[in-house]
């Protein structure tokens, strides 16, 4: 397939580093969630045990499951759950969704295996799933070994800072878990008895955090993700075995804020492709697209517009890419869509909209 390169822009970046206090962290990052890149950190591509963050993933898993608003009657699985827990009873019914409330805001191992039962058939099966998607988001040094991130009875589940962010950075595209993760209080009324949970995650005193998920075990230490978002800048934080992991991750905040600059780099109002483009109709993209840059930027930030040469197209279908780039390295692309004119729509034939419909 044909593919028409149309123009490239230019902006200003540079490389830079961060002077927040991160000095009790063994292992930190601070991630742009809308392009991925890392905008600063120490050992993040280093292994080690993530204790409760793994409930993330757990999470997420339960989420692409499409079954929420299920109920669950809870079994004699959760008797093999031990440590921080709430507290659900054999034969105790809630939703799918109660007990991710459960898992996250008060970090259940009962609701872990629960849902690890519920969505997977068995614990072992799920667990296959969460390795599976690590694969396919592209987290390369994880292992999970179970869904709630106990390390006491076996090896435990290893990730990275840049892998939880990256799974982070992939959760956060769902509704679901991004209201889940941004409660403070959640009251439920089961068959056996009531509910109050109070979010772990002290960091939701402040006004620009918006989710997270916290952990600990004594092998593993404290580990903590945290997610922001300020004046069209949204960002993820993640620390592995930090002492002062709160502090950290403000600090970490708040250089992001004071040195970098939300930047409309793509205008879904204003998008235009200029030159021969194959196509008759207007171009479009669904969102506009802000990235954070520092204000005393020197190198380039390109954008490049790529489209496919389709041989039978019709409004709404994808055509193309806007990507963005920092010198060499991708950072970004956005889709590309078309909308007929009225002009190409009447100069149609009858065999023509056969030929659609049999393309698909």
């Amino acid at each position: 397939m044909k593919k028409i390169l149309l123009f490239v822009l230019l902006f200003f970046i540079s490389v830079n580093y961060c002077n927040a206090s991160t000095s009790s962290a063994y292992e930190y990052i601070l991630m742009d969630q809308t392009t991925g890149r890392v905008i600063t950190g120490k050992n993040y591509n280093t292994p080690a045990l993530i204790a409760s963050i793994t409930k993330i993933m757990t999470c997420l898993l339960a989420i692409e499951s499409n079954k929420l608003d299920n109920e669950v009657t809870v079994d004699d699985t959760i008797l093999e759950s031990y440590g921080s827990g709430i507290y659900i009873e054999v034969g105790e019914v809630l939703t799918l969704r109660d007990l991710l409330y459960g898992l996250m805001l008060r970090s259940g191992n009962d609701a872990a295996l629960m849902v690890a039962k519920y969505v997977g058939g068995t614990v072992e099966k799920f667990v296959e799933k969460m390795n599976n998607k690590a694969k396919e988001i592209g987290m390369t040094n994880t292992i999970f070994n179970n869904p709630s991130g106990l390390d006491n009875t076996d090896s435990g589940n290893y990730s990275t800072a840049y892998d939880m962010a990256l799974l982070t950075r992939y959760a956060m595209k769902y509704s679901e878990y991004q209201e889940i993760v941004k409660t403070k209080s959640y009251t439920l009324k089961t068959n056996k008895k009531t509910y109050i949970w109070e979010n772990k995650n002290k960091l939701l005193n402040y006004d620009y955090i918006t989710g997270g998920k916290t952990g600990y075990t004594e092998k593993a230490k404290r580990t903590l993700v945290s997610t922001a978002s300020y004046d069209n800048m949204d960002f993820i934080v993640v620390t592995i075995r930090d002492s002062d992991d709160w502090n950290t991750h403000i600090d970490l905040y708040e250089y992001a804020f004071n040195n970098y600059t939300a930047y409309k780099v793509l205008n879904k109002n204003k998008f235009n492709v200029i030159g021969d483009t194959y196509y008759n109709g207007t171009f479009y993209i669904e969102n506009d697209v802000y990235i954070p840059l520092k204000n005393n930027e020197t190198s380039s930030l390109i954008s490049k517009i790529v489209l496919e040469k389709l041989p039978n197209y019709k409004s709404g279908d994808k055509v193309g890419y806007n990507y963005i780039y920092l010198d060499e390295e991708l950072l970004y692309k956005e889709n590309i869509y078309i909308e007929e004119s009225n002009k190409n729509k009447k100069n149609k034939t009858i065999f023509d909209y056969i030929r659609e419909l049999i393309n698909g």
